[in-house]
C-alpha cells in the first residue's frame, strides 16, 4: 500500500504563516485606520477575531474528519484483504 501521506515543504509552510500574519495584520490596519466611531471599530474587531477563530476551527474539524475517514477505509480495506486471502488458500 503506498504512503499516502502529504508532507508539506518548509517553504510552504512560511508562506501561509506569511500570509495569514500579514492578512490579519491588514485587517486590523484597516479597522484601526476607518473614520468610523470607537464602537463600530470595537465591534468590526470583535467579529473579525471570531471569524479567525472559526475558520480555524472549521479547517481543522474537516481536516480530522478527512483523516478519520482514511483510516476507516484502510482498515476496511485490510478486512477485505484478510477475507480474499483466507477464502483463496
Amino acid at each position: 500500500m503506498e504512503n499516502e501521506a502529504s508532507n508539506n515543504s518548509s517553504g510552504w509552510l512560511f508562506f501561509v504563516k506569511v500570509t495569514f500574519a500579514i492578512a490579519l495584520a491588514a485587517m486590523a490596519v484597516g479597522i484601526v485606520m476607518a473614520p468610523i466611531d470607537l464602537l463600530v471599530k470595537s465591534y468590526l474587531g470583535v467579529c473579525s477575531l471570531f471569524l479567525v477563530s472559526t475558520t480555524i476551527t472549521l479547517s481543522k474539524t474537516l481536516r480530522d474528519d478527512h483523516e478519520s475517514r482514511r483510516f476507516h477505509n484502510r482498515i476496511s480495506e485490510a478486512r477485505t484483504q484478510q477475507l480474499l486471502k483466507e477464502y483463496t488458500e
